[in-house]
């Protein structure tokens, strides 16, 4: 999630990038077990993480429409108002994909058409009029992503260090420089004014290279690998007052996932992994479990937040249950709508279908990639099982405008005044609007 400076929070690590292995049949008399997904498969040089859909090519859209729910409208709004932040156009022009002024009015659009919408059949007409849709090439070209889920935890701590509460979050340190423009961490000055990467996570652990700056005091080392991999945290205070803090930045090392790590030692099967799973490990044997958390190299700084904007995601506004992903945001447009469709736990544990629009409105450490995405699954202990849980590939869809509609979708001039009303779209498509042919159009 979001720091001080609105950089980006980190995503659920323990479901990062597990492999799901399946079998292809090869001739009559023996299988071949085809190569594990790679989800972190990088773009080529030139490739696009988006392409056009023809309209036949298109998903369903009403089924997402029959499922929506007001969160949706809250989500948008705060895209709306992140667009409307002049910091918002260094993010665009978006390679092959979309002008800041598509984007921004995308949201605008699609924000009035599904709260004026009478019915499934006239949401669905608008959206064919005037959007396109582009389909991820996912990590295979073929649009799969795996799609796992983070959280913000709940956890008893201090402000102070005590017998009990003895594993700190430590605040940004001074000396961490990062992109201004995306907040990706670049290493940290030397004394020499030179640019030196830093040390693993267990040497600085070791060294206590941070004593001082501590911000937060937690009950265990998985408490705080917990904080830093989900990017926030609610603090219960011994008074039982409430601390809420979220990222601040992050150091330039390697990210590898405490749930693939346990994996390939053996401990848990990949079928049962979860993060109840890891901490019935923990609780059982703290020190294995420790030599597995210092295989994630990267470390995680925190800073307070008030709790009117807690948990905010990389665009610097607060995150929405079940309405907010989180994406790779050198390869996908930020801010925008997504529509998700992948399969998801219920409390019970039972998959079932999750068809629905969302904004993408975080990114993560573990997120790094096209084949990669994050779902937001809430606060607290419910959220937790969701969210650890969530393990599916599944695909994904981007909703933008029609050039020829942006410009009838402005931002609204200030804080809760409206946009200019569009044009009325027509009960059904009208021909001859189709956009013309693109050459950098990656279908082609």
């Amino acid at each position: 999630m979001q720091g001080c400076c609105h950089t980006p929070r980190w995503g659920l690590a323990f479901l990062g990038s597990l492999a799901i292995l399946s079998l292809l049949a090869g001739c009559k008399t023996e299988e071949i077990a085809a190569p594990a997904p790679d989800y972190t498969r990088q773009l080529g040089p030139g490739e696009c993480a988006l392409r056009k859909l023809n309209p036949d090519e298109w998903p369903d859209l009403g089924a997402p429409w029959r499922v929506r729910d007001p969160f949706l409208n809250t989500a948008a709004e705060r895209s709306i108002d992140w667009f409307s932040k002049q910091s918002s156009k260094t993010k665009f022009p978006f390679m092959q994909v979309c002008t800041w002024e598509q984007a921004a009015a995308s949201v605008v659009a699609f924000h009035q058409v599904i709260k004026e919408s009478a019915d499934e059949a006239s949401f669905v007409a608008a959206i064919k009029q005037q959007f396109d849709v582009w389909q991820t090439v996912g990590w295979n070209g073929e649009g799969t992503v795996l799609f796992t889920g983070y959280y913000s935890p709940e956890f008893k701590g201090s402000l102070k260090q005590t017998s009990e509460f003895k594993c700190p979050l430590y605040k940004r340190p001074a000396d961490l420089v990062t992109d201004p423009s995306n907040g990706e961490p670049k290493g940290r000055t030397a004394k020499d004014g030179s640019l030196q990467p830093w040390p693993a996570r267990k040497e600085l652990e070791e060294t206590h290279a941070f004593k001082g700056t501590e911000l937060i005091w937690l009950q265990s080392p998985l408490d705080v690998y917990i904080a830093q991999v989900n990017g926030s945290a609610k603090i219960i205070l011994p008074n039982g007052q409430t601390q809420f803090v979220g990222y601040a930045g992050k150091t330039d090392r390697p990210y590898y996932g405490l749930g693939r790590a346990c994996v390939e030692a053996g401990l848990i099967p990949k079928d049962k992994l979860s993060l109840s799973a890891i901490v019935t490990l923990y609780q059982k044997d703290p020190a294995k479990i420790q030599e597995l958390i210092w295989k994630n190299e990267s470390y995680v700084f925190f800073t307070t937040y008030e709790g009117d904007n807690w948990p905010s995601g990389s665009l610097g506004f607060k995150v929405t249950e079940k309405e907010t992903l989180a994406t790779d945001k050198k390869v996908y447009p930020q801010g925008g709508v997504v529509l998700v469709d992948t399969q998801a736990i219920d409390f019970g544990g039972t998959k079932q279908r999750f068809m629905k629009f969302m904004l993408d409105q975080d990114t993560g450490g573990a997120i790094q990639a096209p084949g990669r995405a994050d779902i937001y699954m809430g606060v607290g202990p419910a959220a937790e099982i969701l969210a650890g849980g969530q393990l599916a590939e599944g695909t994904m869809y981007y909703l933008f405008l029609k050039p020829e509609f942006a410009s009838q979708y402005p931002l609204p001039t200030k804080k809760g005044s409206k946009a200019a009303a569009p044009a009325k779209a027509p009960a059904k498509p009208q021909k001859g609007l189709a956009p013309k042919p693109d050459p950098n159009d990656m279908n082609k």
